[in-house]
Order: structure tokens, then sequence, then C-alpha cells
């Protein structure tokens, strides 16, 4: 008689392992995230175990480099994002809402690196049947000989198909559908996700493959599945925007051969997803320096400067406590702007309701948005226009005054190529910057200095 697989209860969050059902984790604290599984200590070793190759301790400068160090995907925002392409046997995480378009990038990734480099790519869908997959890929143009479609969700058939086929790269759309069946839990669960991901790393890592997993997002924004799947792979990118709005902005949240602070931005079409080479104007194109609480900030993303546009709302509130939406920048840190321009510039907030948005869904999180953020604010208060063709760089500290900033140069720069002429910044002391031909520095110590120097405040 066969042995019955002992019963554990696992956070969705950390994955750890309680023999009874608990109210909160021990080991994240969370509430409420245990869910019934299969101890999988309790059965015999997985078949991944094979794939690892038996080795000895190697002095490092003996250990032998890979034969390619980046691989391109000849989609330019995308590589830009992983680092200048993907690193041999590497694992990728790409994370994004339902609808946004992960599949559509996939899947425009896998033609375009199949046809850069002339080898096999293989495209596994869990989600979708093949048919349905060679639909979306002729309204994209990606029908080509050396891309391959199989409707797979079984890791023993994908494993197969991985060892037969040899391919370059290979992407699994998604890893909530995929089983093992050694564990008798459905797909889409904490012990089957886990394990599921790691024999699919451990594969790429012996054979040299780069993978792409796509994973799906909760309603709280977070991965779908065990916490301990984001810390298995070596980069996490997520694929962010509105789904009724027309652009996609693409991040690394983590990137073990490279930065987590660039941006990939695409806009999204009939034919697919389009890079868009100059994310600034595209963001700027209905701006209009004619209308009071707007403001323009250089943000830097990396090694990309864009520039986008600060937008406040200041009126008078029905309620006792007025109400503060900010979409697009931190919030606790736009509570305390306000708290610095009531008492140190001398505007009256505390009983006017106050709204802030970046506009085009970009989410600023740098502090060198608080002066842009304040401005706008000002001027929506007072009903002031802001000075044409400016924009605005710097930190606001608690005592009012302004902080230097990194990457001032080249916020600069790309201010001056989209035809703004004056930037009002905090004051350079022994920064090597040089203002663009023809452009203005407006330097300030203070909140109240700047705001004064341009009649916001009296």
């Amino acid at each position: 008689m066969a042995k019955k697989a002992k019963v554990v209860f696992a956070c969705r969050e950390c994955g750890y392992n309680s023999p009874k059902w608990l109210g909160r984790c021990p080991g994240c604290n969370a509430w409420n995230t245990l869910v019934e599984e299969i101890d999988t200590s309790s059965l015999k070793p997985s078949r991944r175990a094979a794939l690892n190759e038996a080795g000895k301790p190697t002095p490092i400068r003996e250990v032998k480099p890979l034969a390619a160090s980046r691989l391109a995907t000849g989609i330019g925002e995308f590589d830009r994002v992983l680092g200048g392409g993907f690193v041999p046997g590497s694992a990728v995480l790409l994370a994004g809402d339902p609808g946004i378009g992960k599949s559509t990038l996939t899947l425009q990734a896998a033609h375009r690196f199949a046809e850069a480099h002339g080898r096999p790519v293989l495209y596994v869908t869990g989600e979708e049947s093949a048919e349905q997959v060679k639909l979306r890929a002729e309204r994209l143009d990606c029908l080509g000989n050396a891309l391959f479609v199989v409707a797979e969700t079984n890791m023993d058939a994908i494993r197969n198909h991985v060892a037969h086929l040899r391919p370059a790269l290979c992407v699994i759309d998604s890893i909530q559908t995929l089983y093992d069946q050694e564990l008798p839990s459905a797909p889409g669960s904490v012990g089957q996700v886990r394990e599921c991901a790691a024999g699919i790393i451990m594969q790429a890592k012996s054979t040299g493959t780069p993978v792409v997993i796509v994973g799906h997002v909760t309603k709280e924004g977070t991965v779908a599945g065990p916490r301990t799947l984001e810390h298995m792979v070596d980069t996490v990118l997520n694929f962010e925007g509105e789904k009724f709005q027309a652009y996609r902005l693409l991040r690394a949240s983590k990137n073990r051969f490279g930065s987590t602070g660039e941006l990939g931005v695409f806009e999204m079409r009939q034919e697919g997803l389009v890079e868009v080479a100059n994310a600034s104007k595209v963001f700027l194109d209905e701006f209009d320096n004619t209308r009071s609480g707007c403001a323009i900030l250089p943000a830097a993303e990396g090694t990309r400067v864009l520039l986008v546009e600060v937008q406040a709302l200041v009126s008078p509130s029905p309620l006792s406590s007025p109400r503060r939406r900010v979409t697009g920048l931190e919030q606790n840190r736009a509570h305390m702007l306000l708290a610095v321009l009531e008492r140190r510039a001398g505007l009256k907030l505390s009983q006017l309701e106050v709204y802030l948005n970046i506009v085009g869904g970009v989410v600023v999180e740098e502090p060198a948005a608080d002066l842009a953020a304040s401005f706008a604010v000002a001027s929506s208060a007072t009903e002031a226009k802001l000075p044409p063709a400016t924009v605005f760089i710097g930190e606001v500290g608690l005592a009012g005054e302004i902080r230097a900033v990194s990457h001032m140069q080249s916020r600069l720069d790309e201010a001056a190529k989209l035809g703004f002429t004056q930037a009002v910044v905090p004051r350079l002391r022994g920064e090597n910057v040089r203002p663009p031909s023809g452009f203005k520095l407006v330097q300030i110590n203070s909140l109240r200095e700047g705001l004064e120097k341009f009649y916001l405040v009296e």
C-alpha cells in the first residue's frame, strides 16, 4: 500500500510550512496566508534533482567564463531594462496585471530573438492553444521558422521538449498553469508554483538556456504565488500601465546582472507593442503652460531622463477632513510636502482638498520630484501661472531647504533638447554642471525663496 503524503500548511507569501493551520504566519507575520499543501519532503526526490551535475569546489580563477555574456532580444527597450540582453542560463520573471500585454511582449521578444540569432526558440503556452497563439502571431507578424510553440502544462513533457529541441530561449506562459505530477495539489497552488519554477530554473542553469517565466499579479499588486518565487529567479520585470491607455512601462525590481533603475517605454498598437524612442515628447504632447497647477519634472530613470508633467488641483473642501489624493508620486512624501508648504512657505492648505497626479500613468519615486510637485500645488492654490519653458528639479527638506539631486547635467541636457530654456534648481555648491547654450539656471536655497521669486507667495 502506497504511503499517504503528509499534509502541511504553506504560506503564500514566504513559503513557510506549518504542521497546523495558523491565523498568522510565523515566518513573515502576515495574516490569513496559510493554505493546505502536500509536504514535498515526504515524497520521493524530485526528478529535477537528476539535472544537477556532480561537481567539486573550483578556484574562482579556474572557472570557465560564459561563451556569450549577453544575448540581445532585438527589442531595444527590452534589452535596456535587462541590462543589454539575456545572460545564458538566467531566469527572468515577467509580472503584470491581466490584459496588460505580457503575452504580446514575450511573443514579440521570442520572434525577434529567433530572427536575430537564427536558433530555435520554444514558446510554452499553458493558458491558450497553439492555434490561438498563431492567431496572435499573425496579427503581430511573428511567424518565423525558428519560433516553436507547444501547448503544455505537464512539467515532465516540458522538460522533454526542452531537452529535445535545445532552444536558445524558452518562454513559459504562465507559471501558474504548470503542474508536476509528483505533487497531488492543484496547478497554481503554492507547492506547485514553487516546484515547477525550481525545475525550470534548474534546467536553465544546467543547459545554459535563458528562460522567461510569465507570472500573474494579485489585486494587491504583488506577484501571485509564494514570495520565494521572486528570490529564485535572477531578474524580476514588472510590466505596468493602465489597460485603457496606450503606453506601457517595463521596470526591473530585481536584476542580478544589471541595474534596477532602467525603464522601457512601449506603446500598444494594433500591430502589437512598439518601442517609444522619445518618451519625454510623448508625455508632454498635451502640455499647456497657460494653465495653473502644471509643472515639468525631468525624472531620471536609470540612464534615461523622462520629462513628465506634474499636475495639482487645490480646491475648497465641504468636509471637515479635506481629501488628499496622490497618483504617480509617493503618498507619504506628498503629505510631507503639503506640511512644508504650509509651515515653511505660508500657504494655507489645511482646509483645502489637494489632488496630485503624474500625467501618462508614470510613477516617480525619487525625491527630485519634490520641487515640481510643490510649485504645482502653489500654482494651483494661488491660480498663478508658472513661467513658460521652465523645469523644476530638487529635493525639499523638512526645514524648507532645497537639496541637490543626482544626474543634474543629464536632466538639463534633456530639457534643453525638448525646447525648455530655464530650470529652477538647488544652489550649486561646487557641482560641475554646465547649463546648455542659452539655458538659464534659477538657483534657490529654500522653497519660500523660490515661490517668492515667481510671485506665488507674498
